[in-house]
């Protein structure tokens, strides 16, 4: 699981193709309502606003943005990402041509809006379970493209990363009990064999399951849909089992805000939560453009 700290923006050329499609699905042949309203030399200082209190996310994809629309666009980052903005507060400023700002306006709040709702719920979570030693972790469950950004978002927000994706950890979920041919020790040990290096990981639905699951001493075991109490349970057959903790839990299902510190204080290792990235609110962040000017014609009125 990645650090929480960990908030090395993600430079790979996917994240220029990511952009690179993102402004091409909204200009299409073209930005018709820009080209009917603005001259083309016109020029224009924008800022990026906030209009709620939240953590920024996202930032280092503007001048990214703006410098596929253009060589005109000046960026200037005025926080930084894990920043804490409130209501009012100027993002990042911009300087370039006007059809060149409004054209991307759109596209890059888009970007910052979801990314920063993600940075922003995750960072309640983790203000929600403080002061105890569980971690919030988030899911696969994110848009597809995304993945490596929303991520990202949630380590801004103080949260850690499960997963990336179906290779890098070994996962037997429900339906894989169900599917597989094996008995899960015979599982455990096959993968053990083949993929050394990777941790495991087993779904149980109930204590009757753990049970069954704890000999193995994998690395971590997911209680699906645990009720507080059962947590507890859990929590209570693990450490008299395995003293050392070497299998951690991790709590998921129907897990908010309202009850995540019930979870954690129950004593699980991990929390994760699928609307983390399924389900963050966009931040409210706008665009504004506060000088005109026309070179032809001096400052507009």
């Amino acid at each position: 699981m990645n650090r929480a700290d960990d908030w090395e923006f993600p430079r790979e050329s996917w994240v220029e193709e990511l952009v690179r499609r993102s402004l091409a699905e909204d200009i299409g042949s073209g930005d018709v309502s820009t080209k009917l309203a603005v001259e083309p030399q016109e020029r224009a200082v924008g800022r990026i606003v906030a209009r709620a209190t939240g953590v920024a996310a996202g930032l280092p994809l503007l001048p990214i943005l703006y410098g596929q629309l253009s060589t005109e666009v000046q960026v200037d980052l005025r926080l930084a990402d894990g920043a804490t903005v409130q209501p009012n507060m100027v993002v990042a400023e911009l300087e370039g041509l006007t059809s060149d700002l409004l054209t991307g306006e759109r596209t890059a709040l888009n970007f910052l809006q979801h990314l920063s709702g993600i940075a922003t719920l995750t960072s309640r979570y983790v203000a929600a379970i403080a002061g105890t030693s569980c971690r919030i972790l988030d899911t696969r469950k994110t848009l597809p493209g995304y993945r490596a950004l929303a991520k990202y978002a949630v380590r801004v927000g103080g949260g850690h990363n499960h997963r990336f994706g179906l290779f890098d950890r070994i996962m037997f979920k429900d339906n894989h009990w169900t599917a597989a041919t094996g008995h899960m020790n015979e599982l455990v040990a096959q993968a053990r064999r083949d993929y050394p290096d990777l941790a495991i990981e087993i779904e149980v639905d109930d204590i009757a399951q753990l049970e069954q699951v704890l000999p193995l001493q994998i690395e971590w075991v997911l209680l699906d849909n645990f009720q507080p109490a059962a947590v507890a349970e859990a929590v209570r057959l693990r450490d008299s089992v395995d003293p050392g903790r070497t299998t951690k839990l991790e709590a998921s299902g129907n897990i908010d805000l309202e009850n995540v510190r019930t979870f954690a204080e129950a004593g699980v290792d991990a929390v994760s939560i699928g609307r983390l990235t399924h389900s963050a609110p966009a931040l409210d962040l706008s665009q504004e453009l506060d000088r005109w000017e026309n070179p032809a014609k001096g400052p507009i009125p």
